[in-house]
């Protein structure tokens, strides 16, 4: 089985995000560069059913610039067996995202796509909805627990929803997005990261994929979030429900 794992390459989460003084963007410099969280947890997933299935392959995918390699490299010394590099300076939309990855799905002939359900920075979670509707493969997003069938034909996929649990079960081909409690992501091992190194990491220019990556969407500016009022202190309930009436208006 060969499973493809989309990447992206977002802001550490735990870094300090400052927006540009002309809306343009964020500040980059001295910026610390992760992999998704959420498609971290889609690659430990595609690792763990590798261990299970002898002869299976994954295959890493970043888009992005050349400095991306750093990223996926971490994701080699995890276990991934190689990766694939789609080189861009140019911002791309989720559109944009869906249809590399449709020709990269196509081209290697993978069996599954396991990618996180966003990205933390954009938030779009778009992609992986548009990837299945483009390849007309069946899709389960939001993917808490995923359970390949004994004869590799098929998966079954639990996803929470508002009311509880929905079980789906589909055939192979499909796409996974995955969710936050899906699995805990492993850490590279000092053997995996020398690995790493000798591992392939093919470098394509994007023109040479002949695909379609003109903007549909466009951000005209960012803002950095207000910053939060202190809270106050009152004597009684009903000062409280005054203020909840007059001042916050949620009552």
């Amino acid at each position: 089985m060969k499973i493809l794992v989309p990447a992206k390459r977002v802001p550490d989460p735990n870094s300090t995000i400052k927006v540009k003084p002309d809306g343009s963007g964020i500040v980059t410099d001295g910026l610390k560069w992760v992999i998704n969280p959420f498609d971290e947890i889609a690659l430990e997933e595609a690792l763990r059913i590798k261990e299970k299935l002898s002869g299976s392959e994954v295959v890493l995918v970043g888009i992005g610039a050349k400095t991306f390699s750093e990223q996926l490299r971490t994701g080699l010394a995890m276990g991934a067996d190689r990766a694939i590099l789609v080189l861009t300076e140019e911002p791309l939309d989720s559109l944009a995202v869906a249809r590399i990855l449709q020709k990269l799905v196509t081209d290697e002939k993978a069996d599954l796509v396991l990618m996180g359900k966003q990205a933390i920075d954009a938030d779009s979670n778009q992609a992986g909805q548009m990837l299945a509707d483009m390849l007309g493969w069946p899709q389960a997003t939001f993917a808490s627990k995923v359970e390949l069938a004994a004869d590799q034909k098929s998966l079954q996929a639990t996803r929470e929803v508002d009311g509880g649990l929905e079980v789906l079960s589909m055939p192979l081909p499909a796409v996974v997005t995955a969710d936050l409690r899906l699995n805990e992501p492993r850490y590279a091992s000092l053997p995996g990261i020398m690995k790493a190194r000798k591992k392939e990491l093919k470098e394509i220019p994007l023109g040479d994929l002949g695909v379609d990556t003109a903007p549909r969407l466009k951000v005209l500016k960012m803002e950095a979030p207000p910053k939060r009022q202190g809270g106050r202190k009152v004597e009684t309930v009903e000062a409280l429900v005054q203020a909840l009436h007059s001042e916050a208006k949620v009552i």
